[in-house]
């Protein structure tokens, strides 16, 4: 399993996001869709097949696109598309489908913004959410906290990077007692990157956080081979949170999400993953002691974390 996970880094985009900005006007919906430039490189027609992936339905008609417009834009290292649909009557109940990530990476998620007079509305979507309901009234609490909370467990668990770490963690644990104040510092280290990076004014670039968050593997992983039997690691892996928090601060300041809903349903995915991986490397040392499976996966993770890092830094 690592031997795959190690070469996937190369490959791997550990933060894919883009914007939409939708507006209706009686019987059309006007939207315009912002993306890296770097995300459409691999499209040999991204104006066709970028907006192919979008569909809008009101009162159960599909809107009928009408007008269209894709051109890159160099200053802002961005591609745009603006366009337009049309249905027969004005619309009363906006349905947007979003399917971005089959035709970008996986772990892409779309930020959208629509408004409808002086209504508002927001929806985010991903692999795992491609339908939304645009109602133009505040939501509640509880549809809050589930829309939320299920935008941190994709996250957490968007990619292979994410899951690297989540597997060294788990390898750095030792014992049961260890194993509950790693996952805790590291869930304190996210915490105070989503609270304090934005207090600070600054904005990670996304390179940046995707590297940094890259060398978290590698340097966790020389503790596991140089300091086998070190003690305090717990203070270690809760200054690799802070850098591993910082995606995170990039994905809050997208959607405006609740820092404490999307931390929430972070850590009880990435509980769920830490648990069995733990579990997991305890019979494979009891079963492989000779072979000293910990530093050999210790290698590969190192090795995953070094590719990644220097891939995008390479960009």
């Amino acid at each position: 399993m690592l031997t795959v996970a190690a070469a996937l880094p190369a490959a791997a985009h550990m933060m894919s996001l883009s914007t939409g900005d939708l507006r209706v006007d009686g019987a059309k919906v006007i939207y315009e869709l912002r993306i890296p430039s770097y995300e459409v490189t691999h499209l040999s027609r991204p104006d066709q097949e970028l907006l192919a992936s979008v569909r809008f339905t009101n009162r159960g008609v599909v809107g009928r696109l009408v007008e269209k417009n894709c051109r890159p834009r160099e200053d802002e290292n961005a591609y745009v598309c603006q366009a337009t649909w049309e249905f027969p009557a004005p619309v009363e109940t906006l349905e947007m489908e979003c399917r971005l990530a089959r035709v970008t990476v996986p772990n892409h998620v779309h930020v959208l913004r629509a408004a409808m007079g002086d209504k508002t509305d927001q929806a985010v979507f991903d692999f795992s959410m491609t339908k939304a309901e645009l109602r133009f009234r505040p939501p509640t609490t509880l549809e809050r906290a589930v829309e939320q909370s299920a935008g941190g467990v994709v996250r957490a668990l968007g990619g292979a990077p994410q899951l690297l770490f989540l597997i060294a963690l788990a390898l750095a644990a030792r014992r049961r007692p260890e194993l509950v104040s790693l996952y805790a510092m590291f869930q304190a280290g996210k915490l105070v990157a989503v609270w304090v990076v934005p207090l600070s004014g600054w904005s990670p670039a996304p390179r940046f956080a995707e590297a940094a968050a890259a060398l978290t593997v590698a340097y966790l992983a020389v503790e596991i081979l140089l300091l086998p039997e070190a003690g305090k690691r717990w203070l270690v892996v809760g200054g690799l949170g802070l850098f591993q928090g910082l995606p995170f601060v990039l994905y809050l300041n997208q959607t405006q999400y609740s820092a404490w809903f999307v931390q929430a349903g972070a850590a009880a995915a990435e509980a769920l993953v830490l648990i069995p991986c733990w579990w997991g490397w305890g019979k494979l040392a009891l079963l492989a002691r000779g072979f000293q499976p910990a530093r050999i996966a210790a290698s590969l993770l190192l090795a995953a974390g070094m590719i990644w890092f220097a891939v995008r830094l390479r960009g």
